[in-house]
């Protein structure tokens, strides 16, 4: 027996990690690879290196892939159901296995969790190849994303909030002003605040209520938002001033992205997906100490829903549910008081301390966003008409697949043509989902569609249609998107539709940073869906004005583009080569397929290669994958200059 094993049999023996020895030949990578590939081989959990270039072969020969993970953790439950059954040896996917193979899968499971630090000081690039600096992984107490999936049945423990218990009958939850419940609810100098956005350009909730937390010096706020926009224009002096110090949400746009791209944020803005929002909220990564919930109508115990609002500004309540279960405090803002019980209840008041009436908390006409409007511009209308097509060659088309689009204009034309599909085979979608609007509500009375599950509105006819469709109803974030739950609504995705402002060559996205570096958009449930979905088609147009939306590397990356299948184009469709499946199912259509690289260089001939966006080293925002680990990091635009 060689020394390298005697070396390795010692380790098992005493629980110690075995490192081998040093490489000394740094001419000859070929051979180190070698060398770390064959002590991997014979159980060896490391390599001592004597250069740092060798330290990213060991990373990658010694971190496991998604792969090896998911059939180590199969390894695992199969050995421990087994042996509780008394079952010693026993077939898994048709190999033999045995206890022997139980402390080798352990130690797979292990070393994925490890922070890279341990596995490669000097690389912190993560799965998609960004590099994270050390002081934000530090500052942050994060990790680099290391793949979509890499959490998968890693347990934790959930967060918890303090409540304070209503005894007293004659108690009563409603309060005369907004200023009067920040200081019920003992707001002070560096609390977070969180908000939603279901009344989108229509809301007036977080302006009232930092205009009384400005008025009251308060500072050193965080924002914990579903998303912020042109609405909110209003806080950006209070970033400016210290008011608001940091910033925790879906997507910025407008002033407030522009604000926070140029570097008037004092702390960082944390920019997460619908899931992750949910996923940080409940893991207790954020503690929310007071949750303002906008509600179209409530009754004077503070429990909120739609059935009672028949003309005021009114919305589904999915996005803000999961905050006034893990609230310190949580107050509803109605400008409807109704009679008790006010039921059927989104909010239920079991979860809420104090109920605040004032005179408007919206325009109702600014609810729907521009978005959500059916294209006439001939290059959407024809990609939505190349992904409708290209759905029907695909084998999870068929009757009762589960489906979501977006709400831009080439997505909601692509269900119209889906919709002529449907009706030409015979079938119907079993289950839509996600942010809803009129053309998928009409499909459905059409009997196209059988049930709607929606998480946001995008216009008034789909909050209308929930109010009496009773197979149109309400799931929370944390039921549609929560990676972190033990099954989230996305996991049943056949297909879904998305958009994207980039795309580059490895089918990575981005829907957050503009051409120009400049925050202007937000992830929404994008990573979520494409994570969850069997086949996640990206339409965007070739060309974003003068800039290449299919280039060589996204300018930020928010979905990873192991999770995306089909990118669509005016120009043509590219499928991610990894998916063999979908190229085999694709090769008789009589679409334009295309490789990913053809496309880019058609965007090039036209417009050239763009110059890269001149960015500051000061990070501003972090762009975090579903898990919590960082996926990409936003820094500091600067005034370009010409060469």
């Amino acid at each position: 027996m060689g020394a390298r094993q005697q070396m390795v049999i010692a380790a098992r023996a005493t629980g110690r990690m075995c490192f081998d020895t040093v490489y000394t030949d740094l001419d000859d990578m070929e051979g180190f690879r070698k060398d770390v590939e064959m002590i991997k081989t014979m159980g060896f959990d490391g390599k001592s290196i004597i250069n740092p270039r060798q330290i990213p072969v060991c990373h990658e020969v010694f971190t496991p892939n998604e792969k090896q993970i998911r059939w180590a953790e199969a390894v695992v439950r199969e050995i421990d159901t087994k042996k509780a059954m008394g079952i010693g040896v026993f077939t898994l996917n048709g190999k033999m296995l045995d206890v022997a193979f139980y402390d080798g899968a352990k130690r797979t499971i292990a070393w994925q969790k490890l922070p890279v630090f341990i596995r490669g000081i000097y690389n912190m690039k993560n799965a998609v190849g960004r590099e994270i600096p050390e002081e934000i992984l530090k500052a942050t107490g994060k990790e680099p994303f290391q793949g979509s999936f890499s959490k998968h049945l890693v347990a934790y423990q959930a967060a918890t909030h303090t409540v304070a218990p209503v005894i007293d009958p004659s108690y009563s939850k409603v309060v005369d002003s907004i200023e009067d419940v920040l200081k019920k609810c003992g707001i002070k100098d560096g609390m977070t605040l969180s908000f939603h956005h279901h009344f989108r350009e229509g809301d007036y909730v977080v302006n009232m209520v930092m205009e009384a937390v400005h008025k009251m010096g308060i500072k050193d706020l965080t924002i914990c938002a579903t998303s912020l926009g042109k609405a909110q224009t209003p806080i950006v002096p209070m970033i400016e001033d210290g008011t608001i110090t940091n910033i925790q949400a879906s997507g910025v746009r407008g002033k407030i992205g522009e604000a926070i791209s140029n570097g008037k944020l004092k702390g960082l803005a944390i920019m997460r997906g619908h899931g992750g929002r949910v996923r940080a909220i409940e893991s207790g990564e954020v503690h929310v100490d007071i949750a303002f919930i906008g509600a179209p109508c409530a009754d004077d115990m503070a429990t909120a829903g739609l059935s009672a609002a028949l003309t005021a500004v009114t919305a589904v309540f999915s996005l803000c549910s999961r905050r006034c279960q893990y609230a310190d405090k949580v107050v509803v803002v109605t400008d409807t008081l109704v009679p008790f019980p006010n039921v059927p209840a989104s909010i239920d008041m079991t979860n809420v301390d104090y109920v605040v009436k004032v005179d408007a908390i919206g325009d109702p006409s600014k609810i729907a966003t521009g978005a959500a409007k059916p294209t006439t511009d001939q290059r959407k209308l024809l990609m939505a008409k190349y992904a409708a097509d290209f759905m029907t060659y695909m084998p999870w088309y068929k009757d009762g697949f589960i489906y979501q689009t977006g709400v831009g204009g080439a997505s909601i034309a692509s269900t119209k043509y889906l919709a002529d599909h449907l009706r030409k085979d015979g079938i119907k979608i079993g289950v839509a989902m996600g942010g809803i609007a009129q053309p998928i509500c009409e499909l459905q009375h059409e009997g196209l569609i059988d049930k709607i599950a929606d998480t946001q509105d995008f216009d008034t006819a789909a909050i209308e249609d929930i109010k009496t469709n009773p197979n149109h109803y309400e799931i929370t974030t944390s039921q549609y998107a929560d990676p972190f739950n033990k099954g989230a609504y996305v996991n049943k995705l056949d297909f879904v539709i998305l958009g994207a402002l980039e795309v580059d060559t490895k089918f990575n996205v981005n829907v957050v940073v503009g051409s120009d570096g400049v925050i202007t958009g937000a992830q929404g449930g994008h990573p979520d869906t494409a994570a969850g979905a069997k086949c996640t088609i990206v339409i965007a147009p070739l060309l974003q004005g003068r800039s290449p939306a299919i280039c060589t590397e996204c300018t930020t990356i928010t979905t990873p583009g192991e999770t995306v299948d089909v990118v669509v184009t005016d120009y043509g469709i590219a499928i991610n080569p990894k998916r063999t499946d979908i190229i085999e199912a694709a090769k008789d259509c009589d679409l334009p397929i295309c490789t990913i690289e053809e496309l880019r260089d058609k965007a090039y001939a036209m417009v050239g290669e763009p110059d890269p966006v001149q960015f500051d080293d000061r990070v501003v925002g972090i762009i975090e994958a579903r898990d919590g680990s960082i996926m990409d990091v936003v820094r500091k635009v600067k005034p370009y200059e010409f060469k």
